[in-house]
């Protein structure tokens, strides 16, 4: 029998794999004082935090690339980027606010000062998350658009691991993720 190539995985079978395995984490994590519960004394709902706000950062950078790299587009992005911008600010000040520490306070700073006008600070032709800008505007759209959707159902599976309050604003946060995704791949007379 000749050796083929096998296939890749559609998304939807990575997700439930991912899915399937954080279910399997859950249940088997279940015993008082695991170590699913706190890693090196860290508490679960902060590292979730630390990494949401991650997350949204780089997200802004991918903003603020495909701003640079397009500037025609600033105005429609905007409003998308100053809501990813409250998101991780909105992160981070909820994990400051439960006394968790500093490491989420430097992902505050950076929300707090990113939440303004497109910094541009970014190489006009590299998206940090997500590799370089494409050239072409409706292409640098599709590509936030699938960042925007990636994040959303990654945050909508960890729903599953996380505590009460976070997992509330994890819903919202990754609600809003797909609203831009919407957005951002509809024409503009669309969204009137």
């Amino acid at each position: 029998m000749p050796w083929t190539m096998p296939l890749r995985p559609s998304r939807r079978s990575l997700l439930a794999g991912a899915a399937g395995a954080a279910g399997a984490v859950l249940l088997t994590g279940c015993s008082e004082g695991s170590p699913a519960d706190e890693d090196f004394g860290i508490p679960l709902e902060r590292r979730m935090r630390e990494t949401a706000v991650r997350d949204s950062e780089r997200l802004l950078e991918r903003y603020d690339a495909t701003t640079a790299a397009h500037p025609a587009l600033a105005q429609r992005l905007a409003p998308l980027r100053t809501a990813v911008a409250a998101h991780a600010a909105a992160l981070a000040t909820a994990d400051r606010g439960s006394g968790a520490g500093s490491g989420a306070g430097s992902g505050a700073g950076s929300a707090g000062k990113a939440s303004g006008a497109p910094a541009g600070t970014a190489a006009p032709s590299a998206a940090p998350s997500g590799g370089p800008v494409p050239p072409k505007p409706a292409d640098a759209l599709t590509g936030l658009a699938d960042a925007e959707r990636s994040l959303a159902e990654e945050r909508t599976i960890a729903l599953a691991g996380a505590p009460g309050e976070l997992a509330r604003m994890l819903a919202s946060v990754a609600a809003c993720g797909h609203v831009h995704a919407y957005l951002l791949t509809s024409t503009p007379g669309d969204t009137a």
